[in-house]
């Protein structure tokens, strides 16, 4: 099913619907198959990438149920969502005290009538009452065959979401019918944000827009509202009385966290400063951070595990990043000085910045070429290269098995200091593994944004 390009304007008169053309086009394909079987749809991703939006405009064929799941008493969530199905479906649902009976109900009233049900936060039942998802298992099994429900259940903390529908001691475990991994704005988007709202933008400017919202959605919204796309009017709206951004790091992942949270922080806050291996970070915090690394790679989906190119799996020659780029810039600097944020001395924090600026933003330069690189969907692989004493390192490795093509870059802001003789000399122990390959050495910097 062709989907054209949106413009769909939001709740707010600042800025447009952008792109997601691919996932409603998933989701109105789903809604399709609603009308003859029931779908179950997980939407996961990190808070603020624009769940709630996209799902708010993507289903034109069904009638929209949308319940958000807040931290209050369940049977004052289940009034309120009592009236949601009156007003949208004209159906009087009588009282309910538990969510299990509501949504019962709901399910033979899908026998009937084909509608979309929206359940936006949906992991926070387990704070409200944990037997929610075994009583909405039992009821799914018992109806699904005939019901025509297309049931969508969103969640913003990662590590909940992943433990109720793929741990398979738990009781959704595998009824979900289609899942949708949503992720912050590629480059293209980004750059079509930027030069709508400011057509002189400059290879700096997007940088920076790039650095600090990594494209997510509502970073995005808020720079749009304060018309602020240039690096300087960007660095102001992130340090000053009462931003949004200032303690935007711990309000995104205190909950992921727990009580644990100060241990994450803090490797979290070694790793955007570059101390990005095990050792370097055990030797700083003076414990064993194998099992925090780990649940950061695998059960928050926060940081990456990185490993030279040509390395094995397995290998111990590993770096580790944040795949985020507010919260790597967050915990870099916000989280870094928040002792200066605390007694709201902004203006120090920001001179940190503007000090610290070229080498910080150097690397994210090189990460956003390396996701241009991969969103141009053109190689095999893409990596970083450097030695078993972590030198010699090369910014990106790319590869395109099928061309037989090697590409080696160097990435620098100033195209000055790109030194490709160098650049080959470093690539020497890969390229004599490759001998029928056709080998390219190419230097990027700002100017190539």
């Amino acid at each position: 099913m062709a989907v054209t390009v949106m413009t769909v304007t939001l709740n707010v008169s600042y800025m447009k619907f952008y792109d997601r053309n691919k996932e409603i086009e998933i989701l109105q394909n789903i809604e399709s198959r609603s009308a003859t079987s029931a779908q179950m749809t997980t939407v996961v991703g990190r808070r603020r990438v624009g769940k709630t939006t996209l799902l708010k405009v993507a289903f034109k064929q069904t009638p929209v149920l949308y319940f958000f799941i807040a931290k209050k008493n369940e049977a004052l969530l289940c009034n309120e969502f009592t009236l949601e199905v009156q007003e949208k479906l004209g159906f009087s649902m009588g009282n309910f005290q538990r969510f299990a009976d509501l949504f019962q109900t709901i399910m033979q009233l899908s026998e009937k009538i084909n509608f979309t049900l929206v359940i936006d936060e949906f992991q926070e039942f387990e704070n409200i009452n944990r037997s929610v998802f075994s009583d909405m298992q039992n009821i799914w099994d018992s109806f699904k065959d005939k019901s025509k429900l297309n049931l969508i259940l969103c969640g913003s903390i990662y590590s909940m979401m992943k433990r109720i529908f793929e741990n398979s001691k738990e009781p959704l475990f595998g009824r979900a019918t289609s899942k949708i991994m949503l992720k912050p704005f590629d480059i293209k988007t980004i750059k079509e944000i930027l030069s709508d709202y400011n057509t002189d933008y400059s290879n700096e400017d997007l940088l920076a827009f790039y650095m600090v919202t990594g494209g997510v959605a509502k970073y995005i919204e808020l720079l749009v509202i304060c018309e602020a796309f240039t690096k300087s009017a960007i660095l102001d709206e992130m340090f000053k009385d009462n931003s949004f951004f200032l303690n935007e790091g711990r309000d995104v992942l205190i909950e992921e966290f727990g009580k644990d949270y100060g241990n994450y922080f803090s490797i979290l806050s070694l790793i955007a400063s570059s101390k990005n291996d095990r050792s370097s970070i055990e030797s700083i915090l003076n414990i064993s951070v194998g099992g925090y690394l780990d649940r950061l790679e695998n059960d928050f989906n926060i940081i990456k595990r990185i490993r030279p190119f040509m390395a094995k799996e397995g290998s111990r020659n590993n770096r580790y990043r944040i795949e985020d780029n507010f919260l790597n810039f967050w915990f870099r600097f916000n989280y870094k000085y928040r002792s200066a944020i605390e007694i709201s001395n902004y203006d120090y924090v920001r001179d940190i910045v503007e000090r610290d600026y070229e080498g910080f933003s150097g690397i994210v330069l090189e990460k956003y070429f390396r996701q241009k690189l991969i969103e141009a969907k053109q190689y095999s692989d893409i990596q970083g290269y450097w030695d078993n004493k972590g030198e010699n390192e090369i910014d990106i490795v790319a590869v395109n098995e099928m061309d037989m093509r090697l590409e080696f870059y160097e990435v620098k802001r100033n195209p000055k200091k790109i030194n490709i003789e160098l650049l080959k000399k470093k690539s020497i122990n890969i390229t004599s593994k490759f001998p029928r390959y056709i080998i390219e050495y190419r230097g990027l910097s700002l100017e190539d944004m």
